[in-house]
């Protein structure tokens, strides 16, 4: 694509958000092989091909770079200043993901990536491009969005100690919560599943009940018209 001479890019760019109960919130990088901004951390990302949806373009960038697949995958936004890139005029379509980041330790940085790694959203690198301000505007998407749709079940196990499903929102938000009306809403939702199984006590208290979350019965409220909000 061009316009008065100058050549248009589209390019997709992926924020892939991880979650583990002693690390909290991270966020996958890459380091840059090549210029600009070479040896620099960014988000990954690339070109996308003719022959390619927006969608398959990022789920592709994601394997080449990083050797991970994503299973919840949502489009952030789109990046179009002119001087974003300094090589031509690219505009970048963000999507962000969310994945239980213990199952993806073994990372494969390939083509563009000289190394891929994980950084807690505390203690970030400066990145190359505009990708702090594509990260952090993910970062407000994703704190909000765990507010009105239950996007944090994507983070847990499938079966889960109610603790860990607080913790989960107090690390998200990055704030304390009123847990007693936070326990109260959620299961006063009814999509939780109360399983015949208990956590390992890691003390002396007595083992935790585990639960699930139920999808289906979820989509079904929604459809009455449930009113999702944390």
């Amino acid at each position: 694509m061009s316009v008065s001479g100058t050549e248009i890019k589209i390019a997709v760019d992926a924020i892939v958000f991880g979650y583990s109960k002693n690390e909290g919130v991270s966020v996958l990088l890459i380091q840059r092989k090549y210029p600009p901004f070479k040896n620099a951390w960014a988000i990954p990302g690339g070109f996308v091909l003719p022959e390619e949806s927006l969608e398959e373009a990022v789920r592709r960038e994601l394997m080449e770079e990083t050797g991970i697949e994503v299973n919840y995958l949502e489009q952030l936004y789109t990046f179009g200043d002119p001087q974003r890139d300094p090589r031509k005029r690219v505009i970048s379509v963000a999507y962000f993901a969310l994945v239980k980041s213990a199952q993806f330790q073994q990372l494969k940085a390939s083509t563009d990536a000289e190394n891929a790694q994980w950084f807690n959203i505390k203690s970030l690198p400066a990145l190359a491009f505009d990708h702090k301000k594509i990260l952090n505007l993910a970062i407000e998407r994703v704190r909000t969005k765990i507010r009105y749709q239950p996007i944090g079940f994507e983070l847990l196990d499938r079966k889960f100690p109610f603790a860990d499903l607080e913790k989960l929102y107090i690390t998200l938000l990055d704030r304390d919560i009123d847990r007693r009306n936070f326990s109260k809403k959620v299961l006063a939702l009814g999509i939780l599943d109360e399983t015949n199984e208990y956590a390992k006590s890691e003390g002396k208290g007595r083992p935790s009940k585990m639960y699930q979350f139920n999808k289906k019965r979820y989509q079904e409220l929604v459809k009455e018209g449930i009113n999702f909000e944390i």
